[in-house]
């Protein structure tokens, strides 16, 4: 499981706060499927929130353990029924991912040209 420090904590609570829930864990606990949408949503994203629909909170504090040692991320914050995990992306994903199969505009035409 990753760990992070309290000033990281702090700065990625503030990122999460304007996140909606992408994940819901229902009564059944984090299932392998659960744990893989969650796995898509942290290689997307890094910071996921994920909704529980338990009410005792020891389970939710369990299921949130159990999804950070099987996806290796990081506990952000554990507030009511909100869970917020955090995992960075790779250090060679990021250039590769986001330029990977996109032309580049030439500047010097316009739109006309660029269609013909």
């Amino acid at each position: 499981m990753l760990t992070l420090s309290s000033s990281e904590r702090r700065k990625l609570r503030a990122k999460a706060h304007a996140l909606g829930p992408v994940v819901l864990v229902g009564a059944a606990g984090p299932t392998a499927a659960v744990i893989a949408e969650v796995e898509r949503a942290l290689a997307a994203h890094e910071l996921v929130k994920i909704r529980a629909q338990s009410d005792a909170r020891s389970e939710r504090e369990a299921w949130l353990g159990k999804v950070c040692e099987s996806l290796a991320a990081a506990p952000v914050q554990h507030i009511g029924r909100m869970l917020v995990v955090y995992r960075p992306r790779p250090q060679n994903h990021d250039l590769a991912a986001g330029t990977a199969g996109k032309r580049r505009r030439d500047p010097r035409k316009t739109k006309k040209q660029m269609l013909t």
